[in-house]
């Protein structure tokens, strides 16, 4: 820059000269993701060699100062002192001043990310992982929240899910564990060092999801061209099911009034079809199954929140009531089939409410156990045996409530989460079981969804 200091008038604001001593980082860099951050280079896109010659001290053609002339058209001004004189000029810098939409949504993610949510800067925002939480969560009904139909995805919804996806996942490439390993040296001596891998769960668990992503994403893109259409109920009238124009109609539940209505030509679906369609609601019930798997692995290694326990019944019969506490402490033979049975669940509604209460009479009894273990020498020996017949007693209701809770998830596979769930979903800290919990729910509502959809078509063909 020594053109530029030949003279005052020509010398150029140091404000205005960019830093070139520290480089521009991206906190999120993925190999997907480079195209919407700014490279890592020393020198910035805009500096160029100065000339003299392109400084003059006649008066620009607007009249303006030769300084202010200079200044202005120096491409080394920063995007700030470009802002700041763009209503002064009567000069188009859209090339310089374009927004990329993308790249600013990208950057409102990641502030809030940074801000833990908390737009005031306070510092009063959630932690981390309860951020990447909730930005899959949203990621993902912003993307398939109102996938109704079998369809493929649209290519923007398409390309937004895979590239943000990738720059909230890109934070588990950085998440390792440190073992020791042995290594042995050029002279034959053999040295323990510390070495670091991926994590464990993630090394396992987050290649599955990923896989699993891409398998319904295919399932999705294979309904291009269907002999099933789809229509809305207020477009229907008892007389025109059965026509040409609607053909045979699935009968949905009412509680399902915002679903478009599945049709199919009035001979029904072709053979080809219908075994096509069998068959991709096989594989997203598998895949379905697998991430249910995952998510239920990744809760139950989450902490218990404290507040969870500290909200529990004192017994475990305050939870159930005295009908399902009857059943399940009797000393025959214990069947929660048909205790489920007995029950008669009408709703999904009432089988969340089962579910809670039987988890907290679970953790219950769970509690008193590990209570009954933890007392001091002299009172185990003055109470010896009557801990013995307790212990066997509340190991024996845990387990009984443990099998019904499974059983009953596995009647209503698409039963919304417990209030432990939630409880250990929003009190956890660990960043990698964050994003395992989130994704592989995501799938899984996914997956629930695509099955359930495809069962209403194959409804309509058998109508």
């Amino acid at each position: 820059m020594e053109h530029l200091s030949k003279s005052d008038d020509t010398s150029v604001d140091q404000n205005d000269q960019p830093s070139t001593g520290t480089p521009a980082y991206s906190t999120m860099s993925t190999d997907s993701a480079t195209a919407y951050f700014r490279t890592n280079s020393n020198a910035s896109v805009f500096s160029e060699t100065v000339d003299d010659s392109s400084y003059s001290s006649e008066a620009s053609p607007m009249h303006w100062p030769a300084e202010k002339s200079d200044r202005l058209n120096n491409p080394v001004l920063s995007k700030l002192r470009m802002k700041q004189h763009k209503h002064d000029m009567n000069k188009n810098y859209d090339d310089f001043e374009g927004v990329d939409p993308e790249l600013e949504m990208m950057k409102e993610r990641f502030a809030k990310l940074l801000l833990g949510e908390d737009m005031s800067g306070g510092g009063k925002g959630v932690c981390t992982a309860v951020t990447i939480s909730n930005a899959i969560t949203n990621l993902y009904a912003t993307v398939f929240g109102q996938k109704l139909r079998l369809e493929p995805l649209n290519q923007e919804k398409a390309a937004m899910w895979n590239r943000e996806m990738n720059c909230l996942l890109s934070v588990c490439d950085y998440m390792v564990e440190v073992t020791a390993s042995t290594q042995e040296l050029q002279d034959g001596i053999s040295v323990q060092v510390m070495t670091s891998r991926p994590r464990s769960d993630i090394y396992v668990n987050l290649p599955a999801l990923q896989k699993l992503d891409a398998m319904l994403l295919e399932i999705l893109d294979s309904f291009q061209e269907t002999e099933f259409w789809y229509t809305e109920k207020g477009s229907m009238s008892s007389n025109s099911i059965g026509s040409e124009l609607f053909g045979r109609v699935a009968q949905l539940n009412q509680e399902k009034w915002w679903l478009p209505v599945p049709c199919v030509p009035p001979d029904g679906l072709s053979e080809e079809s219908r075994m096509n369609l069998r068959h991709k609601r096989d594989c997203a019930n598998q895949i379905h199954k697998a991430a249910m798997a995952i998510n239920s692995n990744i809760l139950a290694e989450m902490e218990i929140p404290e507040s969870y326990l500290a909200s529990l019944p004192k017994n475990g019969r305050e939870s159930l009531g005295d009908t399902i506490y009857r059943y399940i402490s009797t000393p025959e033979k214990f069947s929660p089939d048909y205790l489920l049975d007995h029950l008669s669940i009408t709703s999904e509604h009432e089988a969340l409410d089962l579910a809670n209460r039987v988890e907290a009479s679970m953790y219950t009894w769970r509690r008193k156990l590990c209570i009954s273990h933890s007392k001091s020498s002299w009172n185990m020996v003055k109470d010896f045996m009557a801990d013995i017949e307790r212990s066997d007693k509340n190991q024996t209701l845990a387990e009984r409530a443990e099998s019904l809770l499974f059983c009953l998830k596995q009647r209503y596979p698409g039963l919304s989460q417990t209030s432990l769930d939630t409880w250990k979903i929003q009190y956890n800290q660990d960043v990698g079981q964050a994003i395992l919990e989130s994704y592989s729910r995501v799938l899984e509502g996914l997956a629930f969804n695509i099955v359930t959809r495809i069962e209403d078509v194959l409804g309509a063909d058998g109508a």
